[in-house]
């Protein structure tokens, strides 16, 4: 088992992804949604799967409970598009998903965002300054 602590936004339908992880031995994982459904769906789909070892959580990400932190890695593909593209707020929401971001993550973590909103410059001026070290792999 691998030890790094993982937190994956918005798991929603992404049991293929847990499937994965669980076989390249991952399972310090804590997936979070704000969605009730989706995590009941995902804790029920992972228990037939014998993934009973994932943390499964209803959370609001740009309020995080003080309890989530300390994570290494932080998985988004989709999270920050959905926060940010809504119509109320979407100013402070991105500021929120940066600063929440920074409250759940290690100094030194590794943030991966899939974005299929937001160019890489674009989101290098969101998150890269003063927030996180970047890489870029093509």
């Amino acid at each position: 088992m691998l030890p790094y602590l993982i937190l994956e936004l918005e798991m929603g339908c992404s049991l293929w992804n847990w499937q994965v992880k669980a076989k390249h031995g991952f399972s310090n994982l804590t997936g979070i949604d704000y969605s009730k459904a989706a995590v009941e769906l995902t804790i029920n789909i992972l228990k037939e799967e014998g993934l009973k070892f994932f943390k499964i959580q209803v959370v609001d990400f740009l309020n995080p409970s003080a309890e989530l932190k300390g994570f290494d890695v932080c998985i988004d593909k989709g999270t920050f598009d959905a926060i940010s593209l809504r119509p109320e707020d979407r100013e402070e929401a991105k500021k929120c998903y940066v600063n929440s971001l920074k409250t759940v993550m290690q100094p030194g973590g590794f943030f991966i965002i899939t974005s299929c909103n937001w160019t890489k410059e674009q989101l290098l001026q969101i998150f890269t300054p003063g927030t996180l070290t970047y890489w870029h792999i093509s």
